[in-house]
């Protein structure tokens, strides 16, 4: 029927449309359908779909699933809509028909007077006029003088000028030639909005004209790309300098755990970049407000300034209420012409940071945007430091809980002990030492080594350091009280927190000379060495099994007696085993410093012990050090015992 009337053209379009609205009928009117085309005098052609469907099929689908096919639902109406000429849909008894026209034939435009070409320049004048090679590598004064010198060129004009509004007034950008002539083409620049300006083109009467306005229209949207591209490189490298910034600020805000020192440098970063002085306030136990740090960009004003500060950190001072209120900041007037903003981390108030505003302005936005971030990164880093500083508190303490507040003293017999920390940080090491007096004459002194760190190691060496003095106050004998602890750490299952442990049960003897008999046991432990008073040196024991670690435990205590002048020293492998490379200090050198210390205390050797020590190697201590030192004094120090 189309190839009859002459539409051709119109056959693709038909067959797929109405092969659309055919596939839409069976998928949702899920009926027969029926279809008729009508082609009219004019060659338009209409086709109308018809299913039996009950309801309009907008209607059916919204109460249906969606159609298995995936991509069937709506496509029909959507190609109808995109190719037909017209098209619409009814519903009466006999059904819903969808119809749609191709071919009709739209009334022509009206026709417009042409006008004249402008007289354009030569093409290559055009090119010459727009075109600067090296325009991003000039500055825009100069790229927007260039521009408009060629403009001027071109015209024949006598001078020109771009103009640009500020908001302190006009700003001439750039001028060329004379331009005290009348300004007789001015155009505007299409700057983005809310900066705007104008190209001015100074001379006679005979520059206005088409041509001289399209070609200075030409160059004013050169100028304005010349402009906007300035402003965007200028916005990208301010916002490149602010992020390189934030960046050096976080570091040096995170390079210290230490809650004075973090505090100290929050105002030296600030200052002078975003205002001229800066102070940061903390609150304290009982929740006051206490100045930690301070600074200005005039040193001779910081007593003013901190006397002035003072009453603003009151409760019902500035700063108080902007902590009370929980504001995000507050404005501080004169004197301080500035900005207070609370330091918190997860709602939980630390304190406030004020800053003075540039001396000569109020704070950008941008700036104001950048010292928000700061002090939120502020608060971080100082909330940061004080978790560390508490944590480091609780293992000091903890740590020192594991140690004897006090040696015992008594006549003809001397006890000294030192304890060096691998670090003073929040690590609680594993190496203890104990001197326990279990009578007049009897003392126990023990010195170990939990294999580990931190707060498992630090159970571990209360439970051996407990379990040592109560059995062996009991009376138990030595090698029953390490088989019972042996036990004990059994027990609780982690072979990984053994302990290696020395232990001496020492007896003063009421002879003259003076004498001291030790029992010695070494479970899994170093060798102690007894510096005899000529200077020699042993070392004593028997290795035995460490405990905690396997269930065929065996130890071999031994006997030993200590004369006038003799010292036993005790110590944990943090001293044979410093390192100076591969290089380890060993028993040989410790032999050797105990005896160049001479016949020393018993607090001289183990200071002689220390300085060897540190001596060997500047490398920094991989273990705790634990030494103890139990000495007979000379005769003619404690004479006769009694």
């Amino acid at each position: 029927m189309l190839a009859r009337a002459r539409r051709d053209d119109l056959v693709d379009d038909a067959v797929l449309l109405a092969s659309e609205l055919c596939e839409n009928a069976v998928l949702h009117a899920g009926t027969g359908f029926t279809i008729e085309l009508v082609v009219a005098d004019a060659g338009a052609v209409t086709i109308t779909v018809t299913d039996q469907g009950p309801a309009p099929m907008e209607l059916r689908r919204a109460g249906q699933p969606a159609p298995a096919r995936e991509d069937a639902g709506g496509r029909g109406l959507a190609l109808v809509a995109g190719l037909a000429d017209a098209w619409g849909s009814r519903h009466d008894r006999h059904g819903h028909h969808i119809w749609f026209t191709l071919g009709l034939l739209a009334d022509p435009p009206p026709t417009r007077p042409t006008e004249p070409p402008p007289s354009w320049p030569d093409p290559d004048v055009s090119r010459w006029l727009l075109h600067l090679s090296a325009a991003d590598e000039l500055p825009l004064s100069v790229a927007v003088t260039e521009l408009v010198r060629r403009l001027c060129d071109v015209l024949g004009a006598a001078g020109a000028t771009v103009l640009l509004e500020t908001g302190t007034g006009t700003e001439v950008l750039a001028g060329y030639g004379n331009r005290t002539r009348d300004a007789v083409v001015v155009t505007p620049l299409p700057l983005t909005p809310p900066r705007t300006g104008r190209l001015v083109v100074h001379g006679d009467e005979s520059l206005v004209s088409r041509t001289s306005s399209d070609l200075a229209q030409l160059t004013a949207l050169r100028v304005t790309l010349a402009v906007e591209a300035d402003q965007q490189h200028s916005a990208d490298r301010e916002r490149w300098l602010w992020m390189t910034y934030l960046a050096e600020a976080t570091e040096m805000f995170s390079n210290s755990l230490d809650v004075r020192l973090a505090a100290a440098i929050v105002p030296q970063v600030l200052v002078p970049r975003l205002g001229r002085w800066c102070a940061l306030h903390l609150l304290d136990q009982r929740g006051r407000l206490n100045l930690q740090a301070l600074t200005h960009v005039d040193e001779d004003v910081l007593g003013v300034l901190r006397d002035e500060l003072a009453p603003l950190a009151e409760p019902d001072g500035a700063l108080g209420v902007l902590l009370a209120d929980g504001a995000d900041a507050a404005a501080l007037g004169s004197p301080f012409d500035g900005v207070a903003m609370p330091l918190r981390v997860g709602g939980r108030p630390l304190g406030t940071i004020s800053v003075g505003r540039p001396s000569d302005r109020a704070h950008r936005p941008e700036e104001m945007l950048i010292v928000t971030e700061l002090v939120r990164r502020a608060a971080q880093a100082i909330d940061n430091a004080q978790r560390d500083s508490a944590h480091v508190a609780t293992s000091q303490a903890l740590q020192q809980a594991l140690l004897p507040r006090a040696l015992p003293q008594a006549a003809g017999i001397e006890f000294a002990a030192a304890y060096l920390p691998e670090s003073t940080g929040a690590d609680v090491g594993g190496d203890f030492y104990d001197v326990l007096a279990l009578g007049p004459d009897r003392w126990l002194a023990v010195v170990g080594d939990v294999c580990g760190k931190g707060p498992r190691a630090a159970a571990r060496t209360g439970l051996v350091r407990d379990v040592l003095r109560v059995l062996l106050r009991d009376g138990q004998p030595l090698e029953r009280t390490f088989d019972l602890l042996n036990e004990m750490m059994l027990e609780a299952g982690d072979p990984s927190q053994f302990a290696t442990v020395a232990l001496a049960m020492i007896t003063r003897q009421r002879t003259d000379p003076a004498s001291v008999d030790v029992e010695l046991v070494l479970a899994g432990h170093e060798q102690p060495a007894l510096v005899y008073s000529d200077g020699n040196v042993s070392y004593l024991g028997t290795h035995g099994s460490a405990v905690g670690l396997v269930r065929k435990f065996a130890v071999h205590p031994t006997r030993h007696v200590l004369l006038a002048g003799d010292t036993l020293v005790f110590y944990t492998d943090g001293v044979t085993e410093h390192r100076r490379g591969v290089e380890l200090f060993g028993q040989g050198r410790l032999a050797k410093a105990l005896r160049r210390a001479g016949n020393r205390t018993a607090d001289g050797l183990i200071t002689a012990v220390r300085q060897a020590v540190e001596d060997f190697s500047v490398e920094p201590h991989r273990d705790d050090i634990a030494i103890v030192a139990v000495r007979v004094p000379p005769d003619e120090k404690n004479g006769r015992l009694p």
